[in-house]
């Protein structure tokens, strides 16, 4: 029971500690800009060059980290700095990044999320690529400046289901 209790409290010591340096990653060439001011492309371009410069990243993680300057929506990084800097009173996201702002954030952009937002007129590009995303994200930062990307579970919600 004791060894468990430990094992448990390591992990998450551990986990805190690896979540805090990539932190410090995703404000690369940023780190004296103000939380409301940070650049979210440039925060993932900057991320992905410096993972790439590690000398032992994995090599099959190059087909699963992207940045807009692919024009990708980077949905898993998005979704990743979403539950970093959000905080919600259901713990689906944990809100421990202070250093970014969620009025920053560009909302995770996936099949589900795309038709429904087709179908509320939040998105008119034909192709889906990292402008769509900001495009979405612009959209409901009409509905709620300070945190736009609340609105994304409920928007992947309506997609998975097939309600749209």
């Amino acid at each position: 029971m004791i060894q468990t209790c430990y094992i448990s409290f390591l992990s998450f010591v551990i986990i805190i500690v690896v979540l805090s340096h990539w932190k410090i990653a995703f404000l690369i060439g940023q780190e004296d800009v103000a939380p409301d001011a940070i650049s979210i492309e440039k925060a993932l371009n900057e991320f992905k060059n410096y993972f790439f410069s590690l000398p032992d990243y994995p090599l099959r993680t190059k087909k699963h980290i992207s940045s807009p300057a692919q024009k990708s929506t980077c949905k898993r990084l998005n979704m990743f700095l979403r539950w970093m800097v959000r905080h919600d009173e259901q713990g689906v996201d944990f809100g421990i990044w202070k250093r970014i702002s969620p009025s920053r954030l560009i909302c995770p952009c996936d099949v589900h999320v795309e038709r429904v937002a087709r179908k509320f007129h939040l998105i008119t590009m034909d192709k889906v690529t990292w402008k769509t995303a900001v495009e979405l994200t612009d959209n409901l930062l009409q509905l709620d400046a300070q945190d736009p990307v609340k609105y994304d579970f409920a928007l992947f919600g309506l997609g998975v289901e097939g309600e749209m």
